[in-house]
């Protein structure tokens, strides 16, 4: 794993490696959702409808939480921020396992995910301000998938309170390696950045406002995949472990993404990988199968890491001051929080899970036009 350099210090393998460890532990609740609302439904007694707005509050959270780390970031100490975010997700957690009711859980969910949402943002900064930015993403996200797998297979064995306190102790077993955070900022340009043509900052902040579109699709979707199964008539069980297991192809979706980028232009295997995307997500909108479901969840696990490899690394490489790369965590919240509440509005009215993933299909193929554009646009830089 080559990833260091002399000159920045978030090359370095300890400040390197804390980054990868928080983005995991910021991303638990984001990545473990179908366990989650699943644990929110059997064992709290929240309905479909009240799920996806718990699960929206704790992604609006994250969203602020990124969003005031992008703007505070150049100018407060980044251990500071993180011990803010710690504090805030370590008091909602442990609040959550005394107050069950479905006001109060999404006022605390809310929190939790604004503590999150600052944390992480920190931890996704310090990998855009590595000097090899999608190498550094790209080995965020092979981590992402496994601690993805750990956490859909342990999960569902928890009580609720179980989930909140191992919530609580990722948090904890940061505390002492804070330290390790490097308190400057990163080097205004990096190796891999003076390897291509720069693009306009301006299209780093275009890439947020994709990363918003395409996390509309992936919280709807996976807010909803497990309850869809069952509401099809498929054993929920068995739903479960297809999804747990699915996600494994994230492994395959790093790996080839790597391969990919070695290889190609970021441009066409990225507008491709979304034509896919669309696809995968849409055949649920046919009809739910045991079949289909498969095949969805499949192609939605390999393609959702795949795609965010080259979305989060193009805007580390657009932009390396470093707001842009602490708003991708706020990007992904927010487009989280929208997909999901959608998908709430959408059950109340009864036009059922067939109309979520309509909106999942529609969210991919907007953020496949914007990227398209901006293909059109830039294609003749050489990369």
């Amino acid at each position: 794993m080559n990833v260091s350099s002399v000159d920045n210090p978030f090359d370095e393998r300890g400040p390197f490696l804390l980054s990868l460890f928080m983005t995991l532990v910021g991303y638990s609740v984001l990545v473990a959702l179908p366990a989650i609302n699943g644990a929110w439904v059997d064992q709290l007694g929240f309905s479909e409808i009240e799920v996806n707005r718990v699960a929206s509050a704790d992604l609006l959270g994250l969203f602020i939480g990124a969003v005031l780390t992008s703007v505070l970031i150049r100018s407060w100490n980044r251990q500071t921020l993180t011990y803010l975010g710690i504090a805030l997700a370590i008091i909602a957690n442990g609040l959550c396992t005394q107050y069950v009711d479905y006001e109060t859980t999404l006022i605390l969910r809310l929190i939790a995910g604004l503590g999150a949402g600052f944390y992480t943002a920190v931890a996704v900064a310090g990998l855009g301000a590595h000097s090899k930015p999608r190498e550094a993403f790209n080995w965020m996200l092979l981590a992402f998938a496994v601690s993805q797998f750990l956490e859909l297979q342990l999960i569902p064995h928890l009580s609720m309170n179980g989930i909140y306190v191992f919530f609580i102790g990722t948090y904890v077993v940061t505390l002492p390696f804070v330290r390790l955070i490097p308190t400057v900022n990163p080097p205004a340009v990096a190796a891999e950045a003076k390897e291509v043509t720069a693009r306009p900052t301006l299209v780093a902040w275009i890439g947020i406002g994709a990363i918003v579109i395409a996390y509309i699709n992936i919280g709807a979707y996976w807010s909803n995949i497990e309850l869809s199964a069952e509401a099809a008539g498929l054993d929920g069980d068995w739903a479960a472990q297809v999804i747990a297991w699915c996600v494994l192809l994230s492994f395959v979706g790093c790996f080839t993404a790597m391969w990919v980028l070695n290889r190609f232009d970021y441009d066409r295997p990225l507008l491709f990988t979304f034509v896919l995307m669309v696809v995968a997500v849409g055949l649920l909108a046919v009809k739910v199968t045991a079949g289909l479901f498969v095949l969805s969840v499949a192609l939605f696990n390999f393609l959702w890491i795949f795609i965010d490899v080259y979305q989060m690394g193009g805007v580390s490489v657009a932009d390396r001051s470093g707001s842009a790369a602490a708003f991708i965590p706020g990007a992904q919240g927010l487009g989280q929080t929208i997909g999901p509440f959608a998908a709430s509005i959408m059950l109340d009215l009864g036009w059922g899970f067939d109309g979520i993933f309509m909106l999942c299909a529609a969210a991919s193929a907007t953020a496949l036009l914007i990227y398209t554009v901006i293909f059109v646009r830039y294609r003749y830089q050489t990369r």
